[in-house]
């Protein structure tokens, strides 16, 4: 059985944004099922959702930042990583300013204080990506390299290659999630010493500091040099040790890689599901992260698509004749472009659409060469979805009607033709909620997938006048 955790109260967190500098406070609330996690930039006027999907993914310089419209949230991955590993699917995350804050570097503080509030298993409604072929990705742009194989539960290693003899190689290796808590949570974020001053002049890091971040000496620092660093950036008790400077002394031998392990989990929470898959990562970086798991959403889209295809008994009674259908759907001929459903359940509906050539509207759309129109195979999906809409809230005499509010990510793959027999899919993408109906349809002719699309409406009560 597949389970979740829920947050039982909330959580209070204030501190410094390490790009930004500046001071934010945020409260994680316990959010609706089906939400998922989402942002909430609360000093806007009206506050802004931004919700945690790669899709909205902004920029990936130094952390994760994500962006609605004009608003942005920064350096996101540290939360995430928490939230990945106590594998909470629905959480509201409210801050008052564009940056989670950096704590000290780490995500200990952000599993300490989920702990703390308390969380409540229950069982998870939502589908798991299960990889079932190895593949692998080298980032162009990057170098960084990722191998993914099919595993029984979620594993995940991160490979460091540093050219500093100092450190050399390092490797951290997680093979459960119940392991990130002790193991990898309070490894804290690093960067070279090169680096530092190119990042101030960029303006980033202005909440940096050896409090909560490690500074890998990567250039030539003697003792001297050291003294005169401690007396610059005011930390008399910063420790210089194994290559590494830290007002505190490393927190593990390979610390550097673990931290590395916790990013790729944060930005992976970004898939907005859990994966169940073994995943090897060498030299990660956030933007390299960002384009797994765009990767992994598509193989996800597509596996799911493949999973979900429905096949078509002509023999078996439908689910609802034509008869049927016209008692939930106000269209009538030559509208009407659902035959029979021959699968209904809470969460999907499959519809079919028999396309014949003494149609109408082939008499005009290309009569030498008829294809059934794109925009009727969405309109048909629309009609589909409509009844599995209507059906939940159909009670006594009330009648009421779906008025499609947004139509998104549309694809036309493949002509329909007269003699055609059109699969029509429609899966709910979330619960039901205050009639606003979110679903994805796919239509297919046989095996062969011929249009797909994102689907919005809204359940309205028929005027009796």
């Amino acid at each position: 059985m597949k389970v979740k955790n829920i947050l039982k109260k909330e959580i209070e967190i204030s501190g410094i944004g390490l790009h930004t500098g500046a001071f934010v406070n945020m409260r994680l609330l316990p959010s609706e099922e089906g939400n998922g996690i989402q942002f909430v930039r609360t000093d806007l006027n009206p506050p802004v959702v931004i919700k945690a999907d790669v899709n909205f993914v902004h920029t990936t310089n130094r952390g994760t930042t994500l962006k609605v419209n004009e608003t942005t949230i920064s350096t996101i991955e540290h939360l995430l990583a928490s939230v990945h590993a106590l594998s909470i699917e629905d959480l509201t995350i409210e801050v008052d300013g564009p940056e989670i804050p950096i704590l000290d570097g780490s995500a200990a503080l952000f599993i300490q204080k989920f702990n703390e509030a308390g969380l409540e298993e229950k069982p998870s409604d939502k589908e798991h990506y299960i990889v079932t072929e190895p593949f692998t990705f080298v980032d162009p742009e990057t170098g960084s390299e990722y191998a993914v194989f099919p595993s029984d539960h979620f594993e995940l290693n991160t490979i460091l290659n540093f050219p500093n003899e100092i450190l050399g190689d390092m490797v951290a290796v997680m093979k459960d999630k119940g392991d990130f808590a002790e193991n990898f949570a309070g490894a804290r974020t690093f960067v070279f010493l090169s680096e530092i001053e190119k990042l101030f002049d960029a303006g980033l890091i202005k909440g940096g500091d050896i409090d909560n971040a490690l500074v890998i000496i990567d250039k030539q620092l003697t003792e001297e040099a050291f003294e005169a660093l401690k007396v610059k950036i005011n930390k008399p008790n910063a420790v210089w040790q194994n290559g590494v400077i830290s007002t505190t002394p490393m927190r593990f031998p390979n610390e550097p890689a673990r931290h590395k392990l916790l990013d790729v989990m944060g930005d992976l929470m970004l898939l907005g599901r859990e994966i169940q898959a073994k995943i090897i990562a060498t030299r990660p970086g956030h933007t390299s992260n960002v384009a797994l798991t765009k990767i992994l959403r598509s193989k996800y889209l597509e596996c799911r698509k493949n999973k979900g295809r429905p096949i078509y008994d002509p023999e078996k009674a439908p689910v609802m004749d034509i008869e049927e259908i016209k008692r939930y759907l106000p269209h009538r001929y030559p509208f009407l472009l659902v035959d029979k459903v021959i699968e209904l359940s809470d969460t999907h509906i499959v519809g079919l659409k028999n396309i014949t050539f003494n149609e109408q509207l082939f008499m005009g759309h290309f009569p030498d060469n008829p294809v059934f129109p794109g925009v009727l195979q969405i309109e048909a999906l629309a009609q589909t979805g409509g009844l599995l809409a209507l059906k939940s809230v159909s009670s006594g005499d009330e009648k009421w009607d779906t008025y499609f509010l947004k139509i998104e990510n549309v694809k036309f793959k493949v002509k329909v033709e007269p003699g055609d027999t059109l699969l029509l899919k429609m899966e709910l993408m979330a619960p039901i909620r205050r009639g606003i109906v979110q679903m994805r349809g796919t239509a297919y002719v046989g095996s062969k997938l011929v249009s797909e699309g994102e689907l919005t409406a809204q359940i309205v009560k028929r005027s009796n006048d």
